[in-house]
């Protein structure tokens, strides 16, 4: 049976890739990928896994389109069109199934889909996740996801968003926001200890730098991914998130470090790098220190001077305020940060209270620390963020 999931796991996104592009309906390919599944689950524990899996799926889901689409009227004209006939009976063992996911993936987040819907869309289609199961990646109730998704589809439809690959000349406009949602989907599961969810987003990244191999902006995703997810084991102790000052780095996953740095050096090779390949190289910095007080904070932050550059984004401003602290003193890092307080996109960012208190703390501030914690509790949106805030608050001194 573990064979079986596995093999489903690998060919879902195929599948319904293909028949989507074929049929120009997500509806119908999901409706019918599901069909050849669920015909697959009673076939192949008793006859065993085909030696072309991929084809079988393809030719039980094919015949399906082709018997539902017979029944539906509405359909008619377009089986017409498709002249599905051609291919109602082919031989399941020689039948290639291409590889149609990028396409799948910048339908999943095209631009005149809802930002919100994006991550839901690429779980569901891409990923093969159930309704139920994205709901849970983004902590919402079932019916409120599902909604997201018929929403995401209806445009799709309505909007009559091609199935395709951007032209040449759309795909410098068109890739970052697939890499988006895709970092969006590795976030909500790092920040969350959400593990499976956070490895789905690296498995996703891996197909599209498959498919898109000369994009060193998707092979910088991958390494910043990769760089992260090696501390996964030693960020979580006794149930509370750890930082990377409290962290065992003897539980950092080393081949995983060491895969991210090999694809670091190429994100950053054949110039000017992108957001993504710079901060993969920052935290290569971190993973290859001894510990915080040996990590070149001066690269650190110069890194942080070439990503604000190529951002002006004000959370990387906040990041390189807490690298400054690190090279220059809590002093220093504390008055950018207050430069940043009134900052309107970080209105609501428990981070920006969590490192003022930080500093804080570090300057013998500690009322003024207690104050920031508070702050940065109300605002967190993860228990384990919480949990952290509230330890970092109970362990401030005393006031004398």
């Amino acid at each position: 049976m573990q064979e079986i999931e596995a093999v489903f796991r690998e060919e879902h996104g195929r599948l319904l890739a293909a028949l989507a592009r074929r049929f120009g309906d997500l509806d119908l390919a999901e409706e019918v990928a599901s069909e050849a599944i669920e015909a697959a689950l009673v076939r192949w524990p008793l006859d065993g896994v085909p030696p072309n899996p991929g084809g079988w799926l393809m030719t039980t889901a094919r015949r399906k389109a082709v018997d539902r689409l017979r029944r539906d009227q509405a359909y008619a004209a377009k089986l017409a069109i498709l002249q599905v006939d051609a291919f109602r009976s082919p031989d399941a063992a020689q039948v290639e199934v291409p590889d149609e996911r990028l396409q799948l993936f910048f339908t999943c987040a095209h631009p005149a889909l809802a930002a919100e819907d994006r991550g839901a869309l690429t779980l569901r289609c891409l990923a093969g996740l159930s309704t139920p199961e994205v709901a849970r990646a983004y902590l919402v109730p079932t019916a409120t996801m599902a909604k997201r998704i018929v929403r995401a589809k209806q445009k799709i439809r309505e909007a009559r968003i091609p199935f395709r690959v951007p032209d040449p000349q759309e795909l410098p406009a068109r890739l970052p926001g697939v890499l988006q949602v895709l970092n969006s989907i590795f976030t909500e599961g790092y920040a969350a200890q959400r593990d499976d969810l956070a490895a789905e987003a690296i498995r996703l990244t891996r197909i599209l730098r498959r498919l898109l191999p000369i994009e060193r902006e998707v092979t910088g995703l991958l390494a910043l991914m990769l760089l992260t997810h090696a501390r996964r084991d030693a960020r979580c102790h006794g149930g509370e998130i750890r930082l990377l000052d409290e962290q065992d780095r003897a539980r950092w996953d080393r081949p995983m470090i060491e895969e991210g740095l090999t694809l670091v050096v190429a994100a950053l090779t054949g110039g000017q790098p992108g957001p993504f390949g710079v901060q993969a190289a920052i935290a290569a910095l971190h993973d290859e220190a001894a510990d915080v007080a040996t990590t070149d904070w001066p690269q650190v932050v110069a890194l942080y001077d070439v990503l604000l550059a190529l951002t002006r984004s004000p959370v990387v401003a906040l990041n390189r305020a807490a690298a400054v602290a690190m090279r220059d003193g809590p002093a220093a890092g504390l008055a950018l940060l207050d430069e940043l307080t009134g900052e309107p996109r970080l209105r609501g960012y428990h981070p920006l209270p969590a490192a003022r208190a930080d500093l804080l703390a570090r300057l013998g501030r500690t009322a003024e620390a207690a104050t920031a914690y508070q702050e940065a509790i109300a605002l967190a949106g993860t228990d384990p963020e919480r949990s952290l805030l509230r330890r970092r608050l109970r362990d401030l001194p005393t006031p004398s």
